[in-house]
């Protein structure tokens, strides 16, 4: 008989699968639950236990892994279940915002369980992969107490007992993550209207996005001292590049909506009189005021 934690993941699409599977690959009991009970088919045939109802589930193991759209699934999927929550750990690995996530927390707790925040990096192809991490914010003696089994999906990063904190530094990456991407995007429809394959730019393209880390460790310093000056580059300059990029993209008849997005917020830096300025100094527009 496995000595190792018996858990609960609750939502079975791409992200819950995955955590399911890698807890019955690691040796764990596992219990499941879905709306759509049919998405269990696979992993009961692989040892899962289904679970008759979303009460049954919670009160199965004291370890409950919630996989789930937003916290608004969560209300929906767990109003069911709220005389069941007392005395669970519910880590919720569902995206949302902190303010939700906060009152989420909060919402568990008032029904006599322990909330932990979750914010997973990786797709579900990252899932069982100690190079993967997941961020965590919460009880800290409950973490602790869970963090070997939490292992058995990524490597852990807790991030202090706020409850807001792990969906930050996961929206911190969502912010970076989508808007490369759309740059990725825009480059492909403009190297596709001049009859350029994505193939065809793939090496170009990786090796402008690896130059990428060198650029945000020297800029961190900086922003972080308050130093935005133009010895190494000046906002001025970026203002007449990114204009051309607009240009390029608009000659070859590409949507520029992104590239004219940007030109937007260089030129409300040249404005506030940035313009001999580093353009690291567009950070401080961004800022909350």
């Amino acid at each position: 008989m496995s000595t190792k934690q018996a858990v609960t993941v609750v939502g079975l699409g791409p992200m819950g699968q995955a955590m399911a599977r890698a807890f019955l690959d690691a040796g764990h009991a596992v219990t499941v639950w879905n709306r759509t009970a049919s998405r269990a088919d696979d992993l009961v045939a692989g040892g899962a236990v289904l679970a008759p109802s979303i009460e049954a589930a919670v009160k199965a193991n004291d370890l409950v892994i919630l996989s789930l759209t937003d916290y608004e699934a969560m209300y929906k999927v767990l109003e069911p279940a709220t005389g069941a929550l007392a005395g669970r750990v519910i880590v919720n690995l569902s995206s949302d915002t902190p303010e939700k996530t906060r009152a989420g927390a909060s919402w568990i707790a008032g029904h006599g369980g322990i909330h932990i925040t979750g914010g997973v990096t990786v797709p579900p192809s990252g899932i069982g992969s100690s190079e993967s991490y997941t961020f965590y914010s919460g009880p800290r003696e409950a973490f602790d107490r869970h963090r070997a089994t939490l292992e058995t999906l990524t490597s852990t990063d807790f991030r202090g007992e706020e409850p807001g904190l792990a969906a930050l530094m996961y929206q911190i990456g969502m912010v970076m993550f989508w808007t490369s991407m759309l740059s990725y995007w825009q480059a492909v429809a403009l190297a596709d209207a001049n009859g350029i394959k994505a193939e065809d730019i793939l090496p170009h393209a990786n090796a402008t996005m690896a130059a990428m880390p060198n650029f945000i460790e020297f800029y961190t310093k900086r922003i972080d001292a308050g130093d935005h000056s133009g010895d190494v580059d000046r906002l001025a300059m970026g203002m007449a590049s990114v204009e051309h990029v607009l240009h390029t993209n608009a000659d070859a008849g590409v949507d520029t909506a992104l590239p004219a997005m940007v030109v937007e917020l260089f030129r409300r830096g040249m404005n506030a009189g940035h313009e001999a300025d580093s353009f690291s100094s567009l950070v401080e527009l961004l800022k909350k005021k």
